[in-house]
């Protein structure tokens, strides 16, 4: 892929992605009258961001903030209508894709036949025309049926306390008043008294003097079924047990008016005997807004069943009208859940386009004059739409663009990027915007970030999985780019590529290291054989031997590791070795590279003083040190240290290793020749003919003499000749090549002579640069005294700066060295769970019976997908994040970049959309 710039000149993609678009400050005069249409073609372009140039005054003084607040009106009617909507359940329809609603935004007025012709305020006063009347007409509909609802909830209220009343009367009362004359039977006989006996029943009350026709007051009403037991115990507390409350439930909730929520409901029957306790009864009543109701007598039944029936019929009535009125809103509510969000664009894009224009400044009567920063590539598009937009008003006063130069602010950071590339640079800015022009990590990171993760989470199994599910993302792509995601949902669709890539990785690091689910897999055929495994008779404790000579093209495994090493018993020794190493090649790799991007940061902003005393110094302490770490791993391995080692073992003269192919060692330009020694010795000799003694050591037996006890013959310990570079100087225990103590010192005394030079050099030459020209602006001796003060704190401010940019990179190098073996770690980490899980749930269920071996399938699959396809993943991710914001970025990322805000209707749109 490809680009074009301004001049004309191509370059690939990746290449403009490496640092951020050439921006240019321009100043741009345009009539009033063409002002809007103006910013409505730059707003589709979005490629500008303006500048306020009226900071002093406040929103409210601005120019148009009338027409900012007529925007913010129609987007509260807009979100009313939107929550009517929601009211019934209706999903605002989409008024489709962005890119084609912008691009027929002049022909899709706000009302129907409005034309490409309306000005912002004709567009404006139309869409508030419209939206007016169906408010008024949603507000009266929503009114009427609150008034409706109120109404029909009484009724029904009013019919279920008249049927649960009359069943209280007809059946409990008589039930209680037996019960009551059962009980109170001694006292009651020698008046005659039929009459149940007070709810209290006073003790020094005579029966005799009970009067036969006293009767209970009753309060009846509806009230919350939530405020039941409260309702209860307030009346029992506040009438002190006066009284006697009975609850029936009503089976079917009632809606709210208010908040349309369905409420259970019950009703109740207070019998009181007092006016005072009626007051508070009432007062009760009030405070848990309980509905009261008033009930003929229910000994009169014709006038119960009458009022029954009266009330049903208006409740018919009542909920035919309801039921009109909400028809009539519902249908109302779907034509406005059509057009809900096609209008929100619509207001959205006017309200940004009088937003911009408020940061105009009109120097001149009749025309506006604006500022700001424009990609340089899409300059001459903004020319183009500015003219284009006063020709079609046929306005006298030309537009006038210019280039202003403008230092200050720093320009914006802006990277085109697509679908592939958006993730990672959203990977990067979430840590810090770059800095104008300088090298973009992003580019890096979109081929390191999922490999790191591979190496982590190498598994062609696991690997697979996330494959897939990555694959499926990119399938249902055009379906979630127009859906309405939530916020997880949506970072997985933006990330979308990066899991396909995490998993390819994952699946590629699977196959070097040969683990797929914790198992081996025989592709090409192992290069090792024990005795007896084709026979199942191997011993424990028996030694593979290989298929093909030591070091032949036949012995080696095709492509990774060799299954073999799955069933051997130091396959943990094996595979942490080699791990370990390849995390610390990968690790000063990319560290590495990353101070070299410092140095094409220097490089490009002509920065001499970074380059010379800041670059260099880092490139010569990490090569001392670190890369040569690289270049001692990659010889161990590439030696052949069977060779070696024989050619310092004292063996048997015509014995049965004597004549092996194993050695190849070159004495005297001879290579892979035995020569027998002279027999002064023990009787045994080495290949090169070395008569052995009882006395001799392995540098007098080797013929390498490359120094050290070992003398070339004795694989080193790494870590060991690491740490002896800098604590025993010139000390080789083990040396690999002639001459490696004389070398690591002139590598020790250059990453020490670095360091003084990355620490005083630059702040001196830079003081030496400010004092030139300090001198050269004084004019006079107090001046010239405050300039001296100023250069001093300034010079102290500088170095202390270089001494802190020096800890941390010389620091920095060896515990980012260290942090990079959380690679080892994490993969160590997973395979070793997977092969927990695989024998703890599979192979000893295996053997039991079939439906134990499903169980154990079963907690296999389940505890797989849990933690190491949902746990480790994340675990993975974190810690490759980590590897890239720390270890990678602070080699050479500043971070302080400001941000590219285009004015652009569709990230506005996309905005408030979200």
């Amino acid at each position: 892929a490809s680009g074009t710039n301004a001049t004309g000149e191509t370059y690939p993609t990746m290449v403009k992605w490496f640092r951020s678009e050439e921006m240019e400050y321009i100043s741009l005069i345009v009539n009033q009258d063409a002002a809007h249409d103006c910013l409505a073609d730059l707003g589709r372009l979005g490629v500008i961001q303006f500048t306020d140039l009226n900071p002093d005054l406040t929103p409210f003084q601005r120019r148009f903030v009338s027409y900012v607040k007529r925007c913010d009106e129609l987007e509260r009617k807009l979100r009313y209508f939107a929550g009517e909507c929601d009211k019934f359940n209706l999903t605002l329809e989409s008024a489709g894709d962005v890119d084609t609603f912008l691009e027929n935004a002049a022909a899709s007025g706000a009302a129907a036949g409005s034309t490409k012709d309306q000005t912002g305020a004709q567009l404006l006063e139309t869409l508030e025309t419209e939206l007016e009347g169906y408010e008024n007409q949603l507000k009266e509909l929503n009114s009427y049926s609150e008034k409706l609802t109120t109404e029909y909830n009484e009724k029904v209220e009013l019919q279920e306390v008249l049927e649960k009343a009359r069943r209280f009367f007809m059946t409990d009362a008589p039930r209680l008043a037996v019960s009551e004359m059962t009980t109170g039977g001694p006292e009651s006989s020698g008046a005659g008294n039929d009459k149940a006996e007070g709810l209290l029943g006073p003790e020094d009350a005579p029966g005799a003097a009970r009067d036969m026709d006293m009767r209970f007051s009753s309060i009846t009403g509806v009230v919350a079924t939530e405020e039941k037991a409260r309702f209860e115990r307030m009346i029992f507390r506040a009438t002190r047990g006066n009284c006697y409350v009975r609850f029936a439930p009503i089976k079917q909730p009632i809606t709210d008016p208010s908040s349309g929520e369905l409420i259970e409901k019950c009703v109740f029957i207070v019998f009181y005997k007092s006016v005072s306790i009626e007051t508070k009864l009432k007062k009760i009543c009030d405070a848990f807004d309980a509905h009261r109701y008033s009930l003929p007598d229910m000994d009169d039944a014709p006038a119960v069943d009458r009022m029954l029936t009266e009330n049903a019929q208006e409740l018919v009535d009542s909920r035919t009208v309801l039921l009109k009125n909400q028809d009539t809103r519902f249908r109302l509510c779907q034509m406005l859940a059509r057009h809900t969000e096609r209008w929100t664009w619509i207001v959205v894009r006017e309200k940004a386009i009088y937003h911009s224009l408020n940061m105009f400044k009109s120097d001149v009567s009749g025309m506006l004059r604006g500022e700001g920063w424009v990609v340089s590539d899409s300059a001459a598009e903004v020319r183009e739409a500015i003219t284009r937009a006063h020709s079609s008003m046929d306005s006298n006063m030309p537009s006038h663009i210019e280039q202003v130069p403008k230092p200050w602010p720093t320009p914006p950071t802006h990277f085109t990027t697509n679908k592939f590339t958006y993730g990672y640079q959203e990977f990067v800015n979430t840590y810090g915007i770059p800095r104008y022009r300088e090298a973009n990590p992003a580019l890096f990171t979109a081929a390191t970030f999922p490999f790191l993760f591979g190496v982590m989470y190498g598994d062609i199994g696991h690997g697979l999985f996330l494959f897939c599910a990555g694959i499926y993302l990119l399938w249902n792509e055009k379906a979630n780019d127009k859906a309405k995601l939530g916020e997880m949902a949506a970072g997985l669709h933006s990330g979308r590529y990066m899991i396909v890539m995490m998993g390819f990785f994952a699946v590629y690091a699977g196959f070097i290291y040969n683990d797929m689910f914790s198992l081996g897999l025989n592709l090409f055929g192992s290069r090792w054989v024990f005795d007896g495994q084709y026979n199942g008779e191997v011993e424990e404790g028996a030694v593979a031997v290989q298929t093909a000579e030591y070091a032949s093209a036949e012995s080696v495994y095709p492509f990774g590791l060799d299954p073999m090493w799955h069933v051997t018993s130091n396959e943990l020794l094996f595979f942490n070795s080699f791990k370990m190493k390849l995390s610390v090649i990968f690790g000063i790799c990319q560290m590495f590279a990353g101070t070299c991007l410092k140095g094409l940061n220097a490089i490009y902003f002509k920065q001499k003083l970074d380059f010379l005393f800041e670059f260099l110094p880092m490139v010569a302490f990490a090569s001392s040190l670190f890369v040569y770490m690289i270049v001692l791993i990659f010889m161990k391995w590439t030696i052949n240290w069977n060779s070696r080692m024989l050619s310092a073992t004292c063996l048997e003269p015509n014995g049965d290793g004597w004549g092996s192919e194993d050695y190849k060692e070159c004495i005297d330009g001879q290579c892979g020749v035995w020569v027998q020694c002279e027999g002064q010795g023990n009787g045994l000799c080495t290949p090169w003919g070395y008569d052995c003694t009882d006395q001799s050591t392995t540098a007098d037996k080797c013929p390498l003499n490359f120094g050290g006890s070992g003398d070339g013959c004795q694989p080193p310990n790494l870590i060991t000749s690491l740490i002896n570079i800098a604590l025993q100087p010139g000390n080789v225990d083990e040396p690999m090549y002639y001459g490696q103590a004389g070398i690591q010192n002139i590598l020790l005394l250059i990453a020490f002579a670095s360091v003084p030079i990355l620490l005083l050099a630059k702040p001196y030459f830079l003081s030496k640069q400010h004092q030139s020209t300090v001198h050269h602006h004084a004019h006079d001796d107090e001046e010239h005294g405050e300039a001296e003060e100023d250069d001093d704190h300034g010079f102290g401010e500088i170095v202390i700066h270089q001494a802190i940019e020096t800890i941390e990179f010389v620091l920095g190098m060896v515990s980012n060295t260290a942090s990079y073996l959380r690679l080892w770690a994490l993969s160590l980490a997973h395979s070793e769970l997977a092969t927990v899980f695989w024998e703890k749930a599979m192979i000893s269920t295996l053997n039991i019976n079939w439906f134990a071996a499903f169980i154990g399938y079963g907690i296999f699959a389940g505890v797989t997908f849990g933690v190491l396809l949902m746990m480790d993943v994340l675990e993975c991710f974190l810690h490759a994040l980590r590897l890239h914001w720390v270890e990678f970025q602070n080699k050479f990322f500043a971070a302080d970049g400001v941000r590219f805000a285009p004015y652009s209707f569709k990230q506005i749109i996309d905005d408030g959309s979200a």
